[in-house]
């Protein structure tokens, strides 16, 4: 009896060897000289050439790093007014990039991130998304420990014209034109159709959403839980593509995602780890890590790479 025990587990094993799939190996990385230690929560190109990247230290510093040669070479800038982290960055129609976070500190700059100007929202709670859809209209999201969070909108001049407060965490705004735009957040988006004026709730929850990947009405959304969810009616409808809850599959925790075409996405995890879906998000492998850091943020080179920002000043570029 012990030997037909024995025997079995033999002829185990290689059952449950073979099941075990393979990483996907990237072409190259490289990681980039950002010229700062601090983290990084958003990378954006605005334009062809020109890349920003954001974040900081929490209530120490602000630090924005910059690229003029496609995200090859990267100068650093920390702005004494606004002493601290920078967690949101939204690009108006209009060309100007805000950038906001703790105590209502809002930076924006028009001309590309060559210069910066300073101000402040008066409630000073810590914003981590926002922008100005409209020259007169500019709408921030805070939140406070997944607990509670507000939705601001101020004139021109940084003053509040209005404020909701809900019951629940919000971790970023994405204005698609003067009028339109989606809010995401714990269990949560919501969308407006006039300028922020009225948020509808839509019908997706089951995932503490973090970030959304625009393509006029066709929209992938990642979640921190590990869920993917794909629109393709401006969030009429929604379709979980992977159940970020189910124990049968890897654990990730996703920060952000991207989509190249209607087939490829790529999304980056809070531990280094990054996943590649080649049939518009229905199925999903792993990447073999290039560090252990958090990976925050992912945008697309005019070339065709990708760049991903990160903690500790990382910004890779990558030929997948």
């Amino acid at each position: 009896m012990r030997r037909l025990r024995f025997l079995y587990l033999i002829l185990s094993i290689p059952l449950f060897t073979t099941c075990k799939k393979d990483l996907l190996h990237w072409q190259k990385v490289q990681q980039l000289n950002s010229n700062t230690i601090c983290k990084l929560d958003n990378i954006k190109f605005i334009g062809s050439n020109i890349c920003i990247a954001a974040g900081g230290v929490e209530f120490i510093q602000s630090e924005i790093v910059r690229s003029v040669d496609g995200g090859y070479t990267w100068t650093a800038y920390s702005d004494a007014d606004a002493g601290k982290e920078m967690y949101g960055m939204g690009v108006s129609p209009n060309g100007i990039i805000y950038l906001c976070g703790v105590d209502g500190d809002v930076l924006h700059s028009k001309d590309s991130g060559n210069t910066w100007q300073f101000n402040r929202i008066g409630n000073w709670y810590h914003y981590f998304g926002g922008t100005f859809p409209s020259p007169d209209t500019g709408i921030f999201v805070s939140s406070v420990l997944q607990r509670q969070c507000t939705i601001t909108r101020v004139d021109s001049g940084f003053n509040i014209i209005d404020e909701q407060t809900l019951s629940f965490g919000l971790n970023n705004i994405y204005m698609v034109s003067p009028t339109t735009g989606y809010i995401i957040g714990y269990g949560t988006v919501m969308k407006t159709t006039n300028t922020g004026k009225i948020w509808n709730f839509q019908n997706v929850e089951n995932d503490n959403f973090t970030a959304m990947d625009i393509h006029g009405d066709e929209i992938w959304m990642c979640g921190y839980n590990g869920g993917i969810y794909h629109t393709t009616n401006g969030g009429n409808n929604w379709t979980r593509l992977r159940n970020g809850n189910d124990i049968t599959l890897p654990r990730y925790n996703l920060l952000d995602i991207l989509f190249t075409d209607g087939q490829n996405g790529w999304a980056v995890c809070d531990n280094g780890k990054m996943i590649h879906s080649d049939d518009g998000g229905q199925h999903w492998e792993e990447y073999d890590r290039f560090t252990t850091s958090a990976l925050r943020s992912i945008a697309l080179c005019p070339n065709g790479d990708l760049l991903v920002a990160g903690d500790n000043g990382g910004i890779y570029r990558i030929t997948p």
